[in-house]
């Protein structure tokens, strides 16, 4: 979509570019990141997406219609370029399958050209192709969003719960080892979410791992205060895709136990997209490229908090989408990439959410939203590292006026903080640009004091915190 690739992370010509066109700089920003995962490719664009044209030389792929975003794509990135970007990243790749205008046969093809060793038409096509060895991608999506009126091959739910269940047991015979992601709704806001799920894995259940959600948020009117609290959205929506995973589990009387791929999400300003009508067949054009501001760091820092606090239950869960295109990740051709604000939390929170999540039980003041009801003041979650003893508290304060004072009483004496950044508490509509990279980071913080069996911070308003600590045993002074 957009510039993600062209122009992203693939810029032939480049002075950060090696020789198959991969921008360098990227890369290693997205080590720095901390992604472990990135699916590909898509999203919209997988629905009307052939495969088979972005494989063999490229000066014989055929230039095609993307009917999702009416862009050309010249097919000169595909399978085997992402999988040479992914060893580069050091990420696991996720891959979907067309279940829009394809389907069973094809799925198994692309999977077969992928996975199995060789001595059979498609894997000795990927041989050919100069790629002896399979890729083994383990995770595969089957479709995406397929309840959207706006997806090509838009099916209902028994249409589409039928073709996952069909496509995912013969894509096991293939490849006995593989996960599979069925297709959730395409956001809460359907009004097929719920029986959607419902339908979808009455037909597939036994046959898939995972089932998908996607959300993303903006601030609706005046509602600020609804804006900062997301992440309260975000807790409701995954419980009830939980609650539905498990209805019928226990209506089938099965053992098995789904969990969630919440495979889309992000803060995106959707109001201000002139939506999927807009592009007029260019190639790469520019869409949705946000400029983020604090503020959107601090929602995305509290988004990744929910993420954290159901991690018995959300197995993957994916930023969308990574450069550009409402993305971490920026950069102009010819130029250097660059941070943009919410770049910050995610990658604090890969770095140091290690271990296991804690359950953390805050008592906070209310705010009121006018969309979404009262909200806490004050939201926490907490990581430890069971083999140093290390913990991870993040705290976001979404008062816009008032301080919050922070009080934690933990189990274990005698800790001391480590680290203590903030993100946000002032300049809450800056931006980093390509001209001020760094207008936006986290910053240092003294505002803490510890006493035996707990911890007391400040935190600033509308601000993200994260604070370390370890055993005072373990500092070394």
């Amino acid at each position: 979509m957009g510039r993600c690739v062209y122009g992203g992370i693939h810029e032939p010509g480049h002075p950060e570019a090696d020789a198959d066109g991969l921008r360098l700089d990227v890369v290693e920003l997205t080590r720095e990141l901390g992604v472990r995962a990135v699916r590909y490719p898509g999203g919209n664009f997988v629905s009307g997406h052939r495969w088979e044209d972005g494989v063999g030389p490229r000066a014989e792929r055929p230039r095609t219609l993307d009917l999702a975003w009416r862009s050309i794509e010249p097919n000169t990135f595909g399978l085997n370029e992402f999988m040479a970007w992914t060893r580069l990243a050091g990420v696991e790749p996720i891959m979907a399958v067309n279940l829009g205008t394809r389907g069973v046969q094809d799925a198994c093809d692309l999977l077969e050209y992928a996975n199995f060793p060789g001595g059979t038409r498609c894997s000795d096509l990927r041989i050919a192709h100069g790629v002896r060895e399979p890729h083994r991608i383990r995770t595969w999506c089957l479709g995406n969003e397929m309840d959207g009126p706006w997806q090509i091959g838009h099916k209902t739910a028994t249409e589409y719960g039928r073709l996952a269940a069909e496509t995912a047991k013969a894509m096991r015979r293939v490849d006995p080892d593989i996960e599979l992601v069925a297709c959730g709704s395409s956001n809460e806001r359907m009004e097929t979410f719920g029986s959607w799920e419902a339908q979808v894995l009455d037909e597939a259940y036994d046959v898939v791992d995972h089932i998908s959600l996607h959300a993303y948020f903006e601030q609706h009117g005046d509602d600020r205060a609804g804006f900062l609290a997301s992440a309260q959205v975000m807790d409701s929506f995954i419980d009830g895709v939980v609650a539905t995973c498990d209805h019928i589990a226990a209506k089938r009387r099965s053992t098995r136990r789904l969990t969630l791929a919440f495979d889309e999400w992000n803060v995106w300003h959707e109001s201000r997209h002139a939506g999927q009508d807009g592009p007029r067949w260019a190639r790469a054009p520019r869409l949705i490229e946000e400029e983020y501001t604090t503020e959107d760091a601090v929602v995305v820092g509290n988004l990744l908090m929910s993420l954290l606090r159901h991690s018995d239950r959300v197995a993957i869960g994916c930023l969308a989408q990574l450069v550009n295109v409402i993305a971490p990740i920026r950069t102009e051709p010819g130029s250097a990439a660059w941070r943009q604000t919410v770049f910050h939390p995610f990658a604090l929170t890969a770095r140091h959410a290690s271990g296991e999540v804690l359950r953390v039980e805050p008592v906070s003041p209310m705010l009121h939203s006018t969309t979404i009801g009262d909200v806490a003041a004050v939201d926490v979650a907490a990581t430890r590292d069971p083999e140093t003893g290390g913990t991870t508290i993040f705290a976001v304060n979404r008062d816009e006026r008032q301080p919050a004072a922070l009080r934690l009483r933990m189990a274990e004496g005698g800790r001391q903080v480590v680290e203590h950044v903030v993100l946000g508490g002032r300049d809450l509509r800056a931006t980093n640009t390509r001209d001020a990279p760094r207008r936006v980071e986290p910053r240092g913080s003294t505002a803490h004091s510890t006493e035996p069996g707990g911890l007391t911070a400040r935190l600033p308003p509308v601000s993200w915190s994260m604070i370390r600590t370890a055993p005072r045993s373990a500092v070394t002074r």
